[in-house]
């Protein structure tokens, strides 16, 4: 049996270690979530969102804990975590409130006019793989959705912030949600492959790189299982020619450094047509060297450290080879002589293909500003990508950002002026590398469903 050992990112300290479970123990945690779900599918719409409120509830009474938590294994400003609690609930609370009618019978036709009821029926019990860098968020959406149709899930959580997994199964099962319907099992990834192969396993979610996307998703595939893919991005935001140039700094500040940067949805190149490209990274450069790095428990911090020493790593060799391939460090670049997996806000321009600034996901405080041509090339670089998760657009004339996003740019979400996360009532998903499959809006209802037909006589 191996060991799982937490650690805060900003202080090196040993929080906690856990024993990993076996490979019949892991099993054995599917099975106990198969039998609570076979009592489960049985239950209202009405009594299953009841559950779903009372989560919220229990989300909210325990936000500052719960932030506190989140904040010490990963690093994240625990004012973020204020924030990423109070979405888990309002997801929770829309479940519930949508639900009932999103999974409601409907009534069809067959034939010359007889009878045909479409029913959407639970499938039982899905598997859930997911990334720390939003340790409550990341299963949120998938438990809140699948207990609204009736299924049970099992939750393999990133290793690093396994007491925040833990402790949201035991503010379930606090709240009154049946013993065992939500499991989390601490196994490793050759663990979690046999999980997939499981027989009472009937779906695979997983969010996290498109090279672990790609391993998952041919597993569940190789045994004729549903999987729904939530993968990385390089989003591109686009500053065009008449862009409000203060509009767009502001939320490409913003969008870049949500979250310490480690963010699938979040603005990373900045494509900025000929135009407005000097006025652009001046302003952008300037709000860059600006923000304060440090504790991530005090307020006034903008920036707080990287999830873990890996992840440092991975950031600073990524912005050393797009250095050597030619990249010009614009702002930060530089690690602090300080305690913690710390890297600053950082701004590289001259980004080109073929650099990890260009064509891959940077998870850090990096923003690659790239210069375009004009609205069409701006909109051609964004483009080229094997990404397409979100985007941003900033343009004044609103008719044609809505037009460019809805037919030119390939990507799954788009902000318009604007920068956001996620949102209760919008689908979030990506296509190309980005992943497939939607969750959030009412579509993640559906993702692991039956939609069974009934055939009348009359």
């Amino acid at each position: 049996m191996g060991k799982i050992q937490t650690i805060n990112p900003a202080t090196g300290e040993e929080l906690k270690s856990y024993d990993t479970m076996s490979v019949e123990d892991a099993g054995k945690a599917v099975e106990a979530c198969h039998e609570a779900f076979l009592e489960w599918r049985k239950t209202s719409f009405e009594d299953r969102a009841k559950h779903l409120k009372n989560i919220a509830q229990a989300l909210r009474d325990n936000v500052d804990e719960l932030s506190e938590l989140m904040t010490r294994e990963t690093g994240k400003l625990y004012k973020d975590g204020k924030t990423e609690i109070e979405l888990c609930a309002a997801i929770f609370d829309y479940t519930a409130e949508q639900g009932p009618d999103a999974l409601a019978d409907e009534e069809r036709t067959h034939g010359d006019g007889k009878r045909g009821i479409v029913t959407y029926q639970p499938i039982g019990v899905i598997y859930s793989v997911q990334p720390w860098n939003f340790p409550i968020y990341q299963p949120t959406r998938v438990l809140a959705a699948n207990l609204m149709a009736g299924n049970a899930c099992v939750l393999k959580h990133a290793s690093i912030c396994t007491g925040s997994a833990l402790r949201f199964e035991e503010l379930c099962l606090n709240a009154g949600l049946p013993k065992d319907l939500f499991k989390v099992v601490l196994i490793d990834h050759d663990t979690s492959d046999t999980l997939i192969e499981h027989d009472l396993v009937r779906g695979v979610t997983m969010t996290g790189s498109d090279k672990a996307g790609s391993h998952i998703g041919a597993k569940a595939a190789e045994h004729l299982k549903k999987s729904v893919l939530e993968l990385g991005s390089n989003d591109a935001y686009l500053v065009l020619e008449d862009a409000d140039i203060e509009t767009a700094v502001k939320f490409s500040v913003m969008g870049r450094l949500f979250n310490n940067g480690e963010t699938c949805v979040s603005a990373k190149r900045f494509i900025v047509t000929e135009k407005n490209y000097d006025a652009f990274v001046t302003a952008f450069v300037e709000q860059m060297e600006a923000i304060k790095m440090g504790d991530p428990m005090d307020d006034s911090t903008d920036l707080g450290p990287l999830s873990s020493q890996d992840q440092f790593e991975k950031v600073r060799d990524q912005v050393n080879e797009s250095v050597d391939a030619g990249a010009t460090v614009l702002a930060g670049g530089e690690v602090p002589d300080r305690e913690g997996a710390y890297y600053p806000a950082t701004v590289l321009g001259d980004v080109t293909p073929g650099m990890p600034a260009y064509d891959d996901e940077i998870f850090g405080p990096v923003a690659s500003v790239i210069r375009a041509k004009d609205d069409r090339d701006a909109m051609r670089i964004a483009n080229d990508s094997r990404y397409g998760l979100g985007g941003g657009i900033f343009c004044t004339d609103e008719d044609h950002a809505i037009q460019l996003a809805k037919e030119e740019f390939d990507t799954g979400m788009v902000r318009i002026n604007s920068f956001g996360a996620a949102d209760p009532n919008m689908p979030f998903g990506g296509v190309k590398n980005s992943g497939y499959g939607r969750e959030h809006g009412g579509f993640g209802m559906k993702e692991f469903i039956n939609a069974k037909a009934i055939f009348l006589p009359s």
